[in-house]
């Protein structure tokens, strides 16, 4: 990979980290479905009048969109809201990698290899360490924002599984289906909005709106979505994925790290170890497979 975009693979990391500070900072002082829909509208206007519309049909937009932007960022919105510390919403939100595997199967017959099935057993049983243990005020953690993140993973998985689907039988650009299909999450948080934060509360948060949110807003839709998602694009037709999905495990990691730095969160002791077995599981999940070739390989020749 050349060195502009080894740059440019830790740069989107580290925005995707970060994200998650940003949002606990934009939610001081707006309500979760607003600040939500504000990102995705930013996504959609005006890019929607210079990028083509691709050439996928509406329910598969609606399917796509209502999933992995609506669904996930409505749930994740709402635990943090609710009070979940933004590193642990980082690292939970990854469970999105197993919960895909096990769609994958149900939904298009993939199979699921034995290290895959490990992944899972160590990082649930993280998820279950995590959720036991008592943190600090900035970092507890309550089974509800646990159900809530988690529902953000299971609406993840469903967008990436519909993602799939949609590549596999339509051409189209990524930053098109980025564009257009942040038009359905818009409405569908305006409308949410409306009908669960009120009228009041939309009206009285955009009118007395702080330089936060509007900075929120922004790196939550351009840097986050548009030149993440167009980035991570880029990487992912230039290399294998083999070489780029792994970079992904670094998002958590500067999760933590920002949440720690800029926000103060501190993890106890059994926090931290919950944290480390769930990373070692995700790790497992990516490179398990080649561990397990590398010992046959030596098995073979011996």
């Amino acid at each position: 990979m050349l060195f502009r975009d080894r740059l440019l693979a830790f740069t989107i990391v580290l925005v995707w980290g970060v994200n998650f500070v940003v949002i606990k900072v934009g939610l001081q002082g707006m309500p979760p479905l607003l600040l939500a829909g504000l990102r995705f509208l930013l996504v959609a206007i005006p890019a929607i009048f210079f990028v083509e519309r691709p050439k996928v049909p509406l329910k598969w937009l609606i399917i796509y969109g209502l999933t992995i932007s609506f669904g996930q960022f409505s749930l994740l919105f709402w635990a943090i809201h609710a009070g979940m510390a933004a590193g642990l919403a980082s690292l939970l939100l990854q469970a999105q990698a197993f919960i895909t595997l096990l769609f994958g199967a149900l939904f298009l017959k993939e199979s699921i290899r034995l290290h895959h099935l490990v992944a899972m057993v160590v990082a649930g049983y993280g998820i279950y360490v995590l959720a036991g243990a008592q943190g600090h005020d900035t970092t507890s953690l309550s089974w509800f924002t646990l159900l809530l993140i988690l529902g953000a993973s299971t609406c993840w998985a469903l967008g990436n599984i519909s993602n799939k689907v949609i590549t596999k039988s339509f051409q189209f650009t990524t930053m098109s289906l980025i564009v257009w299909s942040a038009t359905i999450p818009a409405i569908a948080f305006a409308i949410a909005s409306y009908c669960i934060e009120g009228e009041a509360a939309i009206l009285s948060s955009l009118q007395h709106i702080q330089w936060h949110n509007i900075f929120s807003i922004g790196y939550l839709s351009f840097l986050a979505t548009i030149v993440g998602y167009g980035g991570w694009s880029y990487l992912l037709s230039r290399y294998e994925a083999s070489l780029v999905a792994p970079l992904s495990l670094l998002v958590p990691v500067f999760g933590l790290l920002s949440a720690m730095l800029l926000l103060g969160e501190q993890l106890n002791l059994q926090q931290i170890f919950g944290v480390i077995i769930i990373a070692f599981g995700l790790v497992i999940n990516v490179f398990g497979g080649k561990w397990v070739r590398a010992l046959q390989l030596v098995v073979r020749t011996h």
